[in-house]
């Protein structure tokens, strides 16, 4: 699966690690729902250092669809739930 967090560029994300993302995807939610700022803020930082961390990064000239699209880390909580699709920002 090849994600783009916006500002970053794309990595590819093995299809077994999608569990791991979703569990921190509903974390992220959970915030969102809460309007709890302090949590919203840790949770997609821990979403975003997950996919850093376990994903592989794309050159820059690769041209690859993404099939997601993360948020950058100073994004707002308005900015995410706008972005949030009926199962987060990661379907399971």
């Amino acid at each position: 699966m090849i994600i783009r967090i916006m500002g970053e560029g794309q990595v590819e994300i093995a299809e077994g690690d999608i569990d791991v993302l979703n569990t921190l995807d509903s974390e992220l939610e959970a915030a969102i729902e809460t309007d709890d700022e302090a949590q919203f803020r840790s949770k997609l930082h821990a979403l975003l250092d997950k996919v850093r961390q376990i994903g592989k990064p794309l050159p820059d000239d690769a041209l690859e669809p993404s099939e997601l699209i993360l948020p950058p880390a100073d994004a707002s909580i308005d900015e995410v739930r706008g972005m949030l699709g009926d199962s987060g920002l990661i379907p399971g």
